[in-house]
């Protein structure tokens, strides 16, 4: 089977690709390499450098048949989508919906989606599950949103089966260490504990220390990267399958705050972390963990390596080499 990864020398899509080559699958990389590492990419999968808006671009990635694909060429920082709206805009709306009108001309009816969590929006319960109303509170999670709206109508229309896949928050790095390049400029707190503790940045801030939590520091549900990997190609396997679409939550269902993380980082780095308490950041809830029984329910998924400890040590791996 031959698939498609955009965005595939990225963080997640790289250990996507990974375990598509260990299954066998026929990996065709489109990446335009602004967030992607060299250091990620596989000799076994194909690579066409450039970026989906590019319709060049697309006709060199069709230009034998796909099967299905894998999207994760997305810009994902929060905080500059509510700045920057446009960006966001044209890459990750408009980008996929190019995408999918490829895939509809040259008859490829798969497609596994990187979703998130901030299709929510602020939780009015938790664990958050998929019953949970849709309001996001920034426009990152608003483009997400639209693009899950986006492939209700091509399956609806179209027959294209799709698998969305709302984040929580990814991190770690492949245990078995085949995935070494770091994130660029990475917005999530895991890379920026690692960046913090290798000298990379000379501290990191804790956004708010009065949220009503047992420490005060906001609360997290944190998920190791190769499970989510194992995610996505249980999603393409669902949707073949079943000849249905879904959309479904990945997490742990169990939270941890900031200031838990930081302190089980220094015992996994041995050493103290410089950090420094900040005010809170406008949007951040207190608390935000996922109800993930749909996905192990309909694609037998189970986290394997989503623990603090496994998480921590398998980003250490790869970080400390930079200390």
């Amino acid at each position: 089977m031959r698939v498609l990864v955009t965005g595939g020398a990225g963080y997640i899509g790289s250990h996507v690709v990974a375990l598509l080559l260990d299954k066998g699958y026929e990996v065709l990389v489109v990446d335009n390499m602004q967030k992607g590492n060299e250091k990620n990419l596989f000799p076994k999968a194909e690579l066409v450098v450039g970026d989906i808006h590019d319709t060049s671009i697309l006709e060199k990635a069709f230009a034998r048949p796909i099967d299905a694909v894998f999207h994760f060429a997305a810009w994902k920082a929060a905080g500059e989508s509510m700045t920057d709206p446009s960006k966001y805009a044209l890459n990750n709306i408009a980008g996929s919906i190019q995408l999918l009108s490829f895939m509809e001309g040259k008859g490829t009816k798969y497609f596994v989606f990187s979703s998130s969590a901030a299709v929510y929006g602020t939780p009015q319960y938790l664990p958050l599950d998929e019953n949970h109303p849709l309001h996001p509170e920034n426009y990152y999670g608003y483009t997400k949103l639209a693009i899950e709206e986006n492939l209700r109508w091509f399956d609806k229309l179209k027959g294209i089966k799709f698998a969305a896949l709302r984040y929580f928050n990814a991190a770690g790095y492949d245990p078995s260490g085949r995935v070494r390049g770091l994130e660029r400029t990475p917005a999530n707190l895991l890379p920026i504990v690692m960046e913090a503790a290798t000298g990379m940045r000379s501290g990191m801030e804790v956004f708010g220390t009065d949220y009503d939590t047992p420490d005060g520091s906001c609360v997290r549900d944190y998920i190791h990267v190769s499970d989510l990997a194992s995610a996505h190609v249980l999603g393409l396997e669902y949707v073949i399958r079943e000849k249905k679409s879904l959309a479904v939550n990945l997490g742990t269902g169990k939270g941890y705050s900031v200031l838990e993380i930081l302190k089980l980082a220094e015992k996994v780095v041995g050493k103290p972390i410089p950090y420094k308490l900040s005010d809170r950041r406008f949007g951040d809830p207190a608390k935000l963990w996922a109800e993930a029984g749909l996905a192990e329910r309909l694609l037998g998924w189970k986290c394997l390596y989503s623990d603090p400890k496994t998480i921590l040590e398998t980003s250490w791996s790869v970080y400390r080499d930079r200390s």
